[in-house]
Parts: C-alpha cells; structure tokens; sequence
C-alpha cells in the first residue's frame, strides 16, 4: 500500500499523456533557453508568458522552458527583473526551439520594464515560504568588516534568525542547525561557515542565485526537516574575458572568467583569503617574537566549467574547496596547536533534452567535512579528528505536458561515511591506545514525483510524494552500556561489512495550494512531511567545527517533523511592493540532544548515540513582510512573532523548555538607495529578543587545600578554595537583553575607462555602539570568611562602532 498513491499518480499522467497524444495533431511546442544577451548564462527561473491564454512558464534551473500550444497566432512576453523584457509575435504551426536572450538594465529602471501583464511568482506561484534573494542587491548592504556574506542577508529574512552576534548561522522557523539542507551546485556544505562562524564560506562574486524554501518544500528536496538553501555558481561569461575582484579589511577576492569556445563553453574561477597571518611572518616581525608562526586564515577556490555537445546535450563540472586553519605556538612552554577545518564539494552533471516536453539532468556529487585539533608540547603529541563524507548519484527530469501541468521526478543515492570524533595521542615512541578509528556507513536513497497542476484559472496545485529509505551498515561496533551505569560498557556487538544494523523507509508526502482572490492577491496553504536521517550532536548554543555528524541507527530514530502552513499575499502598485502573512505550525518527533553532564570525551572508544537523550520539539508562529522591488529605493521589512519549545523525558525534569535559539520577536529592515549612477547607500536595522540561556540558582564553596585555619602560614584564606554554581532547576528559562543594530553604507562607483569599473564601498556596522551580550558569566568577589561574598553576572559583548572600507573592481 506504500506505492499506492504513486501507482495512481503515474496512471493519472499517463491518462494526461493520452489526451495530449490524442490532441497531438492540433497542438505545438514552443521550446528553449533563456539566457543574458552579454554573457550567454542562464537566467533561472525567466517568465516565459503567453498574454492570450493569461499562463506561462518559469524557466528551469538551466534555463530551459517548454509551452504546448494549440496552433494559432500569439503575443509571447519574457522578463526577468533586472533585464529588458522582450516581446514576440509567433505564428505556431509546428514545433519551435527559440532560444532568447535578454539584455541587462540597471535596477533603477526595472520598474518600466516589467509589464502588467506579468503576474508576480509572488501571488501566482503555489509554493509558500519561498524566497529569492538577489546576490547584486545583498552586495550593496552594509557588511561586517566590509565582507558581504550571503548568510548573514538570509537572516534578515522573516521566519529565519541568526545564531548570535556576527555569526553566519541561521534557525529556520524552530529548526536546528542541522536542519538546514546547505547545496552549492547540487554539492551539500555541511559547515558554511569560516572563523568559527563569523563568515560564511560563499563568495559573493562566485554565486549567481540563491533560494530559501523554509515551508512548502518540493518533492526534489529532502533529507532536512526546516529549510532548503539552494546555490547556484555562475557559468562564467560564454562571450568575453572579465575579472573582478576586491580587497577589504579581512580578505581579498579575485575572480576571472572567460569563453573555452564562444558561445559553446565557459569558465569561471575565484579565489579569496584572508591576510592577517602574511603580517605575522618574517620580514615584518622577527622569527624570535613571541607571536611569530601563530596565526588564522581562510580561503576558498571556487571553479566551473561547463560545454555545450550538441543543441540537446551539455555538460558542467563545478567544484568548491574551503578551509580554515588556526595555529597558536608558545615559545616559552614548547606548546602548540593547529586546528584546521574545511569543506570540499565537487559535482559533474550532464543535461539532455529527450525532446521538447522531457528534459533531464543527471549528476554525480561529492561532498566532504574534515575537522581536526591537534596540539603538541614536547614529546606529547594529541589530536582529535572528526568528519562526513558522501558520494552522490541522481537523476532528475522535467516533463512539461502541457499548460497545465509542470511534472518533475527523479531518484537518488547517497553513500555516507561518518568519522564520528576519533582521538589519536603519542609520546615520543609511545603510542596510546584510544580504539580503533570509528566510523559509520549508510545507504540514503529517495525516488519521487511532483506535479504543478493548474486545476482551473484561480486554482493552483503542487503536490507531491517522495518515498525514503535509509540503512546503517557495517562494518560497526555496537558499545553496549549497563542501564544503570551510564557510561560503562558491559559488551560489543560487531557488524560485518554492508551487514543491516537499522533500516528505515518512510513516504513524504508535500502539499501546496494557491487560490487566486483576484489579479493581484490570492491565498496560499501548505502541509509537508520530511523525514531527517542524518544529524547533528552538539555541545554548544551555536554550529561550530567541533559539531559532530552522526546517522540514524538502532538507537537514534529518524527525526521527523511535519509542517502546516496558511498565507495571504498581496501585489501593489502594478507588481512593484510585493507583501505576504504567513502563519505555520511544526511538530518535530525524534530529536536528539546530549544528556546531563555529558562531555566530549565520553564520545571516545564509545558510540556518540549512547550519551544522547531523545524528545520532540514544536515551534509556531506568524510572518509578515512587505518588500519593494523597483525603483531607485527598495528592499524589505520582516517581521516574525513566534516561539519553539522542546520536550525531553530526561531533561529539565520532563517539563517543556524554550529551544535555546527560541527568540519571541525578530524585526528586520533593510533598505538600499541608489541616488545616482555614482552613488548608492544601504541601511539594515534588526531588532531581536534576547537568546535563552540556562543559569544557576545556587552555589555552593569546594575546597582544593588546607582546611580553614591551617595554612602553612598560620592564617585563615581561601586562596585555594573556588565556588561551584549549581542548581541550574529551569533549562533555558533566563532571557538575554534584546538584541538591536544599525548598519549603515555608502558606496562609491567610480569608472577608469570603457572596461576598468570601481566601487569603494563605506561602511558602518552598529552605528550607534549598541552592546549586545555574546556571553555571560560569573564573577566571584570576596569571601564568606569576611562577610562580603559575592557572586554576579557579567555580560560580554563582542563589537561595538567597526568601520570598514573595501575597494572592488572590474575589467
């Protein structure tokens, strides 16, 4: 019965399909590429509109589209915002491949460019809690330290928060870090992050798109339960040479592109790295300073490629590779430390139209994270190492039956490796025995099908089911723990290599409706199901390096959460301000944290699953946003009120708690002004209610030396006494100050000639110096001897007034 609602669907198609054969002599395909008339890329997601029959079609991922038509005579109008929309009159006969390029306009002017009869993705498409962020307009924000960050501007988005004070993290509508489904070029990044969270690892100049689906989420997508993050690369310019690049406080960027053959292939590569380590070397410090080889950097290689074969078939290889490394070398004790970590994603694809309605992509991915911390002092050398590889195979196509109907299916097959954290110690000759290095393996694989329907002119479907299955496999060691000793290990059980140790399937079923009120409002419901097979186990309030990735076995249940979601959207002033509430409730079952008084180190010679607890966990709330998309002024206002609770038998005495990134309001807004062709000015002010964190109630003295009265030297101290706080009786029920900030810039377009263009961009992060907490802790003054103990609550804050200045460049 699993298969049942399939078996249905596929026999409904082909019931579309004879129909369409049966009208096959009366109707013709309009089919081709949507591309920029400058540099030959693709423009995803083009409106290809047919103005007689009121429909369209959004070009795909690659640019292609398809229309059936009865044969007739008809007014084709295509547009893209930021580009000249064009107009065709088309007498259709027969079927036609018409490839169209559109010429790019400055933003200012776009407002004349999109006609009315263009019906907005805003109000027409089905797909709720979807948004396009446009990378040249998040380029124009004011930044930390001057380096755009693609994953900061996704935080300001509603629904969405951020994972503390500069940190590119981000929570999606109550979910955790984990998930979130990060891909770059199909290639999924599982820490996106440098600096221990400061940056992300995308570089601006390299990504073309981005897309966040936070409800709603499409059969094609799975694997997380809160949000997809998709990224596109560019293709690199099919028509001439370009570079660009620029140079800021922290790094400098450099990219060039350029044809392989004109008009049939292209290239783009860029790099970017930080510099503050190049000044802690010789010649500008001597090699005999204290601070001499110690240091932090960062860099990211992006590259693409891609060719076309023949007019049905081209090819892309893409490839990210990422890494951070901190080195710290103290030449009074001999001790170091080297902590490098990185991503490495790589991705071959090959596109292929079977004919003018079926169209085919087929990819093989490869993804991989590498932690490791390694420190040596003499002859005593340790290091902890921890990761997640996978090696990826799919296939996914888009049918385009007719007006009516956008088909997309496919499969795919994931081979994890999970090297759970691992530890390796030595001295001089001497090697410890820790175990042997641990490592799980697993099988993920998915098939699916997903349709958008339009029922009737008002009435808009997209429905689909994907079907999951997922097996832990061997070779693994099963740790088996006495019930009553947490911790200590009475027995192991071993799996022989691909032996079963769990196995999951499960069917998620996706749901989304759009029913138009009028030209310009309409309302929206949602309701999905995805099931999370991989997860993260972590120590800390925010994703950091030190996270640990582990699978489902037969101890951690697949987390799965199901979402509900109600939206009412609305069109202004002919398309130009684009505005939506939207209200969701989640259920999350199976989620994971670590128990009471768990530490790192537990995880060694050990399964990590045997020190997690398990619960369930639920979020709702409303989303309201109002956003203006033309004109020399635009950008947004977000605002969310909600709130995320989680429920564990084994924590905060089996009472629910507030998640700790569960955070009431959030208010975003963002602006950018382009004044004139030299000058434009961004404006971006959050305001957040403050983390949830748990503190202590009691304390309590602990003595490490002589009891009272009998110091060696005939007095009474304290000097080697210190104080425990306890008592910690409610998880997360203290609330942080409100975090708020403003950030302001200006930047400055300058131009040498026809090719060399300029921008100095100024900027200001926290305008005004707010000191929002990063941390608290507790200061101890005094002592009970004298009376005047006393315990008290510090905060931290990590930056006040940064100004920055950063010059960019093209040619």
């Amino acid at each position: 019965m699993r298969y049942a609602a399939l078996i249905l669907y596929l026999l409904f198609l082909s019931g579309v399909g004879s129909t369409a054969l049966a009208q096959e002599s009366s109707r013709v395909t309009l089919s081709g590429f949507v591309r920029d008339a400058q540099s030959g890329e693709a423009l995803i997601g083009a409106s290809v509109y047919v103005k007689e029959l009121q429909k369209g079609v959004s070009a795909n991922a690659y640019g292609f589209y398809s229309i059936t038509l009865d044969k007739g005579s008809y007014n084709l109008i295509v547009n893209y915002l930021g580009y000249t929309e064009k107009r065709f009159e088309l007498v259709m006969q027969a079927d036609r491949s018409m490839p169209i390029e559109l010429d790019p306009v400055a933003i200012q002017t776009a407002e004349v460019t999109i006609a009315a009869e263009r019906k907005d993705r805003n109000v027409q498409a089905a797909e709720m809690g979807r948004v396009e962020l446009e990378v040249d307009q998040i380029q124009r924000l004011p930044a930390l330290f001057g380096e755009v960050d693609l994953l900061k501007a996704i935080q300001l988005l509603p629904g969405v928060r951020s994972a503390g004070e500069g940190n590119s993290g981000f929570y999606v509508r109550g979910g955790g870090p984990d998930q979130n489904l990060i891909l770059l070029d199909e290639g999924v990044v599982y820490n996106a992050s440098h600096l221990f969270g400061f940056f992300s690892v995308f570089n601006p100049d390299a990504v073309k798109t981005m897309t966040l689906t936070k409800g709603g989420m499409p059969a094609q997508y799975g694997g997380r339960l809160a949000s997809v993050l998709d990224i596109s690369m560019k293709e690199g310019n099919a028509r001439e040479f370009k570079a660009r690049g620029g140079i800021g406080y922290i790094a400098s960027r450099l990219t060039l592109e350029g044809p392989i053959v004109k008009d049939r292939g292209s290239f783009i590569v860029s790099g970017r790295r930080t510099f503050i380590d190049l000044f802690l070397r010789e010649p500008f410090i001597s090699s005999t300073s204290n601070i001499a080889g110690n240091g932090y950097y960062f860099f990211d290689l992006n590259t693409k490629l891609n060719y076309r074969i023949g007019e049905r078939d081209r090819l892309y290889a893409s490839g990210y590779f990422g890494r951070d490394v901190f080195n710290f070398k103290s030449r009074e004790t001999g001790f170091s430390v080297r902590i490098p970590w990185g991503n490495a994603t790589g991705s071959l694809r090959w596109n292929h139209l079977f004919s003018d309605k079926l169209f085919m992509n087929t990819s093989l991915i490869f993804s991989d994270y590498q932690f490791e911390f390694g420190a040596l002092q003499q002859q005593f050398d340790f290091r902890i190492f921890s990761g997640i590889r996978d090696y990826t195979a799919k296939v996914d196509l888009n049918w385009y039956p007719n007006l009516q109907h956008t088909v997309r299916f496919g499969a795919a097959y994931i081979f994890h490796r999970f090297t759970p954290t691992n530890a390796y110690a030595r001295s001089g000759d001497v090697v410890f025995d820790l175990g042997k290095v641990t490592r799980y393996f697993a099988h993920d694989a998915a098939v699916y099908v997903n349709d958008e329907w339009d029922i009737s002119k008002r009435l808009r479907v997209n429905a689909g089911l994907r079907f999951t299955g997922f097996a832990h496999v061997g070779p693994f060691d099963r740790f088996v723990e006495d019930p009553f000793r947490p911790g200590f290990l009475t027995d192991t059980i071993s799996y022989a290599r691909n032996e079963p140790v769990a196995r999951y399937f499960n069917t998620e079923p996706r749901l989304s409706l759009r029913y138009e009120l009028n030209d310009v409002s309409s309302l929206k419901a949602s309701y999905t199901r995805n099931y999370q097979y991989i997860h993260i186990a972590s120590f800390g309030s925010v994703s950091l390096p030190t996270d640990v990735w582990v699978p489902s076995t037969d101890k951690v249940k697949p987390q799965d959460g199901t979402q509900y979601a109600l939206g009412y959207f609305r069109n202004l002033k002919n398309n130009a301000w684009e505005t939506s509430v939207e209200v969701y409730y989640k259920d999350m079952e199976n989620q994971i944290d670590y128990r009471e008084g768990a530490t790192p180190d537990q995880d060694v010679r050990n399964n990590p699953d045997n020190n997690f607890v398990f619960g369930r966990g639920w979020s709702y709330g409303a989303e309201f946003f109002i956003k203006k998309v033309t004109g020399k002024l635009n950008g947004w206002i977000g605002y969310t009120i909600s709130r995320t609770m989680r429920e564990f038998p084994e924590l905060n005495s089996g009472n629910p708690f507030p998640a700790k990134y569960d955070r009431r309001h959030d208010v975003s807004l963002v602006l950018t002004y382009e004044k004139s062709r030299k000058w434009t000015y961004g404006l971006t002010w959050v305001y957040a209610t403050g983390d949830a964190l748990t503190l202590p109630t009691q304390r309590y003295l602990m003595s490490a030396g002589p009891p009272l009265g009998s110091q060696p030297d005939g007095t009474t101290g304290l000097s080697n006494n210190f104080y425990i706080l306890s008592g910690f009786e409610q998880r997360n029920d203290f609330r942080q100050k409100p975090y708020h900030r403003l950030d302001l810039s200006a930047t400055l377009h300058t131009r040498l000639d026809k090719r060399f263009k300029g921008e100095w961009v100024f900027a200001v992060y926290n305008t005004y110096g707010r000191q929002n907490p990063y941390f608290i802790y507790f200061d101890v003054q005094g002592n009970s001897v004298d009376g005047n103990l006393r315990v008290q609550a510090k905060q931290v804050s990590l930056f006040s007034i940064i100004p920055s200045i950063t010059y960019n460049f093209t040619f």
